[in-house]
């Protein structure tokens, strides 16, 4: 399993992108090449791809880091592993090496949020020292 951090889009990062997405949502839009092209060039988030043995996407995660009064932060959002590749230790290693981006950036803090159904999920994040915050998430759709 190698980790990467996607410096450039290419065909293969937006097909895989493109495939990764509508397995952990449904209900999001899947992203387009331009979209996919924003994320990379962008300097506050990285994207991150699992590479099989064989060289293959078999996973994604999506780092954010920004700078706030109190403190720089972190955030990680889309891990996705592919249906076929899961068990294989693809998101132990993308979420590791989100961490040591996000210590290597200053970050104080690495947040994220994960559906509760999203069990095996849940526990890989607890075994990796993400504690559960007792607070209230909120969320305001914009737009339509």
């Amino acid at each position: 399993m190698r980790i990467e951090r996607v410096a450039k889009t290419t065909r293969e990062i937006v097909d895989a992108v493109r495939r990764l997405v509508p397995q952990l949502s449904s209900s999001a839009s899947v992203p387009d090449s331009r979209a996919i092209a924003e994320i990379v060039a962008s300097a506050s988030t990285s994207l991150f791809v699992a590479r099989s043995d064989a060289g293959d996407i078999v996973g994604m995660l999506t780092l954010v880091v920004f700078h706030i009064p109190t403190g720089t932060r972190a955030w990680i959002e889309d891990v996705i592993v592919d249906g076929d590749a899961r068990h294989g230790g693809a998101g132990t290693a993308l979420v590791e090496e989100a961490l040591r981006h996000a210590a290597a950036s200053g970050a104080r803090t690495v947040d994220l949020t994960s559906r509760p159904e999203r069990r095996v999920a849940n526990r890989l994040y607890e075994r990796l020292g993400f504690e559960r915050r007792e607070t209230n998430a909120f969320r305001r759709v914009l737009g339509d």
